[in-house]
């Protein structure tokens, strides 16, 4: 029984940590390719379309990516639903431990994302 509960847990934390972590780094990278002076895409950078077509990707990536449940990549989604009073995906009851291990996931993915976007673009800054 334990054992049971331990894996969906796992799955949960890893497509969401998933998720938000390409969410973050293409939508951020994106940013930081247009924006940075010392990057290769600043010069040629045709602006907000640019950013808005990288975040756009970022979000549908980053849903494929966490599609297992339900692509939440922000922890208002995963509360309102919570609050609502419906499951957070398929087979996932809204519990309490359920909801933290989404927003734990959540948190961490968005700080890896951006270190790893901070790492990439660190020597155009």
């Amino acid at each position: 029984m334990l054992l049971e509960t331990a894996v969906p847990g796992a799955t949960i934390f890893g497509s969401e940590f998933l998720g938000t972590l390409i969410l973050i780094l293409l939508g951020c990278g994106v940013v930081a390719n247009n924006l940075l002076p010392k990057s290769k895409g600043h010069a040629n950078a045709p602006g907000s379309l640019h950013i808005n077509w990288g975040w756009g990707f970022g979000v549908m990536f980053g849903v494929y990516a966490a599609y297992k449940t339900g692509g939440h990549l922000n922890p208002a989604v995963t509360v309102g639903l919570a609050i609502a009073g419906k499951d957070l995906a398929p087979g996932i009851p809204a519990t309490a431990g359920n909801i933290t291990i989404y927003i734990l996931a959540q948190f961490a993915g968005a700080f890896v994302g951006a270190v790893l976007c901070w790492l990439a673009y660190k020597q155009h800054y």
